[in-house]
């Protein structure tokens, strides 16, 4: 229970003292809090190892007449993903933020912004109420729309203001279902609506809320903000957006469809689910493609590999809750989700410090650069093998379990769309590999940075790999408390 109160309250209070301090304390305040907080994502872990899920009703007041937070073996899997991403993102922004060169504004704001950032997705992890959620979703949006907009330009401030009108239309179509949700039932606890009585209205509440989750999630054909987003903001930030932000609304989503409303699952809805996500990733990937900017690439291939996480809804939801095939259905699709946010973070980071290197995140400007940066061009190759899912890395396993649930299910339209999806970010990935470790022109003006600094984004990347190989401690996590339609499974 402390390990979870820390979780909250630390990134919290980081931000306030983020806004009084001296910059110099700042800097010097991030590593001791990215420390503490890799404490207590080990102590949540560890605890919930052995205690099962951690459960805390604030001000002791017990649902329906207070809220209650609760960490279950998902909540603390994305916590512990969420820990190492932010130390990563840290570091690198102590290297790539300096005042002297990335602005008195861009190195002031970006901290307080970060650490909110990072409370409002350890509060949408552990909250079990349907308004407690949203409002840790409002946060989520304020602080990433400040991290686009963060640079000043022109480009990022139109991201910025895209993201913002479409963060806040999926925030009201969320509200709404909340409100009918609670009109028909009085109370939002996930734990008493999974017990309710069905309602006439429960369908619409929920097909409102999964809409405005859609918008947040980027899913197409709601993903228009995202590229812009992710390709103009400070490559920290981009690291943070793609690998994070849109893991908290794909969480709810799982929420909703297989702890709250599993009974309002209709197969329709669940196919047009999945649907969505194939046109997602036939999209994103052809996009990717023929993108020259490798931040947009990068951004582009995220709207693909979020629509890898739709294919879970047929093949574990509905009628398939009950089957042996739904449990590695629901494994899967949360190893992909872990992996990637790994992988991509990697990525963006390893494309910053090539952009600081050449000024430039444009394709023909990366020629041969793993010449001289080695370690992060090794980084940006084992993520790549993690989003085109080759083993033994995370990806890998994801696509596994959801390939092999799919042919178990007899629905192997999906199984194509996990493959084909596989060959086309091979493809668009190529791009990107074969331009670094090609031959250079000429050797660069600028140093490269520090070894040290190398070793981030490749220990990411590491951890997505390892992610596949040392799949039984995550099994086990994701185990604890999980949802009917995951205890299924084998």
């Amino acid at each position: 229970m402390t390990a979870l109160v820390a979780l909250l309250a630390l990134p919290l209070a980081g931000a306030l003292a983020a806004l009084v301090l001296p910059q110099g304390a700042v800097r010097g305040m991030v590593p001791a809090l990215c420390a503490a907080m890799l404490a207590a994502a080990a102590a949540l872990v560890a605890g919930m190892s052995a205690e099962g899920p951690t459960r805390l009703p604030l001000g002791g007041w017990a649902p329906p007449v207070g809220i209650a937070l609760e960490a279950d073996g998902l909540a603390a899997a994305l916590i512990a993903m969420t820990v190492l991403v932010m130390t990563a993102a840290a570091l690198a922004a102590r290297h790539a933020l300096d005042p002297a060169a990335a602005g008195a504004r861009a190195a002031f704001g970006f901290w307080p912004l970060m650490l909110l950032l990072w409370a409002a997705l350890n509060a949408v992890f552990v909250s079990r109420d349907l308004f407690n959620l949203y409002v840790g979703l409002e946060l989520l949006s304020l602080a990433s729309v400040g991290l686009v907009a963060i640079g000043g330009k022109a480009e990022a401030l139109a991201a910025a203001m895209r993201y913002m009108l479409f963060a806040l239309a999926g925030s009201l179509l969320y509200l709404a279902g909340v409100v009918l949700v609670y009109a028909a039932h009085g109370t939002l606890d996930m734990g008493l609506l999974a017990a309710r009585s069905p309602a006439g209205t429960d369908a619409l509440a929920l097909a409102l809320m999964t809409s405005g989750l859609m918008a947040k999630t980027a899913l197409f054909p709601f993903h228009v903000w995202l590229p812009p987003a992710h390709g103009s903001a400070p490559a920290p930030a981009s690291a943070m957006l793609s690998a994070l932000v849109p893991k908290a609304s794909f969480l709810i989503l799982l929420r909703l469809w297989f702890e709250v409303m599993p009974d309002r699952a209709a197969d329709g809805a669940l196919v047009l689910m999945a649907a969505l996500g194939t046109a997602a990733v036939i999209w994103g990937s052809l996009q990717a493609l023929v993108q020259t900017r490798l931040k947009l690439l990068v951004a582009y291939s995220t709207v693909a590999q979020i629509g890898y996480l739709l294919l879970v809804f047929p093949l574990a939801g509905g009628a398939s809750a009950e089957t042996p095939w739904s449990g590695g259905a629901w494994t899967g699709a949360v190893f992909i989700a872990l992996a990637h946010g790994l992988a991509k973070a990697a990525m963006f980071l390893a494309v910053g410090q090539w952009m600081g290197m050449t000024g430039t995140d444009r394709l023909d400007g990366m020629r041969g650069l793993a010449t001289a940066m080695p370690m992060t061009a090794f980084a940006f190759a084992l993520a790549a093998m993690t989003l085109v899912g080759l083993p033994p890395s995370g990806g890998f396993t994801g696509k596994y379990l959801l390939m092999t649930s799919a042919f178990a299910a007899g629905q192997w339209i999906w199984a194509l769309v996990l493959a084909g999806g596989g060959l086309l970010a091979a493809a668009y990935l190529y791009r990107p590999l074969a331009t670094l470790f090609a031959r250079a022109d000429a050797p660069g003006a600028a140093l490269p940075p520090a070894r040290a600094m190398q070793a981030v984004p490749l220990g990411l990347a590491g951890a997505a790999i390892a992610l596949g190989i040392a799949s039984d401690a995550p099994f086990e996590i994701l185990s604890i408390g999980r949802p009917a339609a995951a205890e299924a499974g084998p």
